[in-house]
């Protein structure tokens, strides 16, 4: 296996926002629609763009095992954040390892067209370079691309909670060479870059640093109940069935506690971070339930490699990640489905 030092040789580039926004200009436009991921960075995600640019929180895509939205919406109208639909009518933006081989694309890649995505903008794959994986969450891609267009403050109090999100504290230190390769790449190291007051703050010492994430955790923990932390929505179980979802009618809803809970949540990261809970711009209510079916290689018993992952993909799966060396996660629109391709 090869060092890293060794894979980060000649790694030394830089990101366009400008060329994204060109490519996506979707991304930047105010009034989307969008459906989250139902944990941490979901959330901070749809804090964030409902703050600076009206988005709608309309729905949440749980991992792949079912999918909440508002009634009366299609999907192909909503942006995914915080994961990767194989779709060339749906937009969305991911950070996960979805490519296996760089050098034996899939003939149906382009459904990927209308992607954000962090791996495949440098070509990173699953078999030569997933030790230099994005190590980092959507939102700071996010404040990335949208910081590059307008004003984006970030206060020092956000730096926790844009610190704990998808653990992205645990592995500053753990994998600093990556780290430290994709932080230059999103141009966090440049003073002028939105990203520049969380990664490159001088108001923390390490030991600060501790306190203050001591201090989020306590705060995180008083909202969590027995099973359910209190950073995301849980809306289904191991087994992929719903959980604090109720059925009214034709329809369904998260449960009131639950919404209670993650708002409690939503709202602590309001506080932390300024940016506006706009509370009649998430959708809680009046949602059609979608159920899905997920598989992994290790569930199929099968080896990741080149010919497996290429008969993955012509099963046309919606989403997927390659969550480990040896595993690949993905998802079949089977009952339900959101698309007609």
């Amino acid at each position: 296996m090869a060092k890293i030092q060794e894979l980060l040789e000649g790694k030394d580039e830089r990101i366009d926002y400008g060329e994204i926004i060109k490519k996506f200009p979707w991304i930047v436009e105010k009034n989307q629609k969008c459906i989250l991921s139902p944990d941490s960075d979901g959330l901070l995600c749809g804090l964030f763009m409902s703050h600076f640019l009206d988005w709608q929180i309309k729905g949440f895509y749980d991992n792949g095992k079912l999918m909440l939205l508002q009634n009366g919406i299609s999907a192909t109208e909503c942006v995914f954040l915080d994961t990767e639909i194989f779709r060339k009518n749906i937009r969305s933006v991911g950070h996960h390892i979805v490519l296996y081989n760089s050098n034996k694309i899939p003939e149906s890649w382009d459904n990927f067209d209308n992607c954000i995505q962090t791996n495949n903008m440098r070509s990173h794959d699953g078999l030569h370079t997933f030790r230099l994986k994005y190590p980092l969450a959507t939102i700071h891609l996010l404040i990335g691309i949208l910081g590059s267009r307008i004003k984006v403050e970030i206060p020092p109090s956000a730096i926790c909670a844009l610190l704990f999100t998808d653990g992205v504290y645990q592995v500053l230190f753990k994998y600093p060479e990556n780290v430290l390769n994709w932080l230059q790449y999103l141009r966090a190291n440049e003073k002028g870059s939105s990203l520049y007051i969380v990664f490159g703050n001088e108001r923390y010492s390490v030991f600060g640093l501790m306190q203050a994430m001591n201090e989020f955790f306590r705060k995180r923990d008083k909202i969590s109940i027995r099973g359910e932390r209190g950073d995301l929505l849980r809306v289904s179980d191991t087994d992929g069935s719903p959980c604090n979802i109720a059925a009214t009618g034709d329809t369904y809803g998260i449960d009131q506690d639950a919404v209670r809970r993650v708002e409690q949540f939503i709202k602590l990261l309001e506080e932390l971070t300024a940016w506006d809970y706009k509370q009649d711009s998430w959708a809680w209510t009046n949602m059609d339930l979608y159920r899905f079916t997920k598989r992994s290689f290790k569930q199929d018993e099968l080896r990741v490699n080149g010919q497996n992952f290429q008969d993955m993909v012509r099963r046309n799966p919606l989403s997927w990640a390659m969550t480990e060396n040896t595993n690949i996660e993905y998802t079949l629109e089977e009952p339900d489905r959101i698309t007609e391709c």
